[in-house]
């Protein structure tokens, strides 16, 4: 990735998955005193549970592809829904396969004019080839890695200490709740394109060997001792 963060070493960073756990947590103001603020699929904010405060968010192509068809006739509802996040840089897959270029380069189209002071960026297919060769070597292996999952490796390498939020794949959480995919919608996730839980299982390992904290959210719930 190309933007003006690359050469600093940031010092707190919240990663904020879109779990459904996150609902009714109440880290909104933890996340919020974090650095440096990353997000995901242009997804919703608030201040209760997972905070406002966005430095990087992500847009999914697919996104555009479903959400945004008539983009260049009608931009406004992209350019309304990437507004809420004020000044925050823009990342996109551009390159993780074919038909995502080509939705990328309509996004930057509509968007670069009306932010140019914050220009979109786009992920580097060797960085993702040589991120998923990481992993791959070490029994990951998904037809493609989570944007989550591949935003938290760079995380790891631009700031001194990451915490991770969101970050829940199962139907359950810990006392056995029923918990939603998303916590601002109730769609299903793509277990044929991604391994969540795979991905998961590395994140505790690494949350183990210190290299990040991984929020599982009990502590942070309403009437709950830290």
């Amino acid at each position: 990735m190309h933007y003006n963060i690359v050469g600093r070493r940031l010092g707190r960073c919240a990663v904020v998955g879109s779990g459904g756990i996150l609902k009714n947590s109440s880290c909104g103001s933890e996340i919020d005193s974090a650095d440096f603020v990353i997000r995901f699929n242009l997804a919703s904010i608030n201040d209760s549970d997972v905070g406002l405060k966005t430095d990087l968010i992500t847009i999914n192509p697919s996104q555009i592809q479903k959400e945004y068809k008539n983009l260049e006739e009608d931009p406004d509802l992209l350019v309304e829904r990437v507004s809420v996040y004020g000044n925050a840089s823009l990342v996109m897959p551009a390159f993780a396969y074919t038909f995502c270029t080509e939705l990328s380069i309509r996004a930057l189209n509509v968007l670069h004019p009306i932010r140019p002071q914050k220009p979109m960026a786009f992920f580097s297919p060797y960085y993702l080839q040589t991120l998923g060769g990481f992993w791959k070597r070490r029994g990951l292996k998904p037809r493609r890695l989570s944007s989550g999952f591949m935003l938290i490796n760079t995380a790891l390498e631009l700031c001194e200490d990451v915490h991770v939020y969101g970050f829940w794949p199962f139907d359950t959480n810990m006392q056995d709740n029923p918990v939603p995919y998303h916590y601002y919608d109730l769609k299903r996730p793509s277990k044929r394109m991604h391994k969540m839980p795979e991905e998961f299982v590395r994140l505790l390992q690494l949350h183990s060997q210190g290299a990040l904290t991984l929020h599982l959210i009990k502590e942070h719930q309403p009437g709950k001792n830290k």
